[in-house]
């Protein structure tokens, strides 16, 4: 799928695709920094016919519901023939222990037998991450490893 990136000068740059009914969805990403969600008629791709703002927050979010269960649902795929792996997501709150510290800092694989296999942040995925990433609140970290390595990683991430 192409995905297209248009600078405005002066407002700041849209990237937005063509779905398979004809419409465009996209994002205006303004200089200052703030978001809109863009569809536009099939008519006419420089009409808009909805526009709605996303604060911080909620532009992490709509990313987090968009992207983060197509990068779930395609490692469960790929792990479906190895009986007892699983995979799961968890979200690095803002009291969690790991809160600005390494992923390194968890020993997660020595302490669950369970891999980080991504985190994704900002709408923005970080695959394979070393021990030096730095995890931030509002993040997704996406684990795989048993039933019971994928519980003891969650009370890990939680609690410390």
């Amino acid at each position: 799928m192409d995905v297209e990136v248009t600078r405005l000068p002066g407002i700041g740059t849209k990237q937005e695709f063509a779905t398979t009914s004809g419409r465009r969805i996209g994002v205006l990403t303004h200089r200052d920094g703030h978001r809109e969600l863009l569809v536009s008629g099939r008519e006419d791709p420089d009409s808009c016919s909805a526009s709605v703002g996303l604060t911080d927050a909620e532009g992490q979010a709509l990313g987090t519901l968009l992207g983060a269960p197509n990068l779930v649902a395609q490692l469960q795929d790929q792990q479906r023939e190895v009986e007892g792996i699983m995979t799961a997501q968890f979200p690095i709150g803002a009291g969690s222990p790991y809160d600005g510290r390494t992923l390194g800092d968890t020993a997660m694989r020595t302490r669950t037998s369970t891999s980080i296999v991504a985190v994704i942040r900002d709408h923005v995925v970080s695959p394979s991450p070393g021990p030096e990433f730095v995890f931030r609140a509002g993040d997704l970290v996406v684990v795989v490893g048993t039933g019971e390595g994928l519980g003891r990683a969650a009370a890990i991430l939680e609690d410390g």
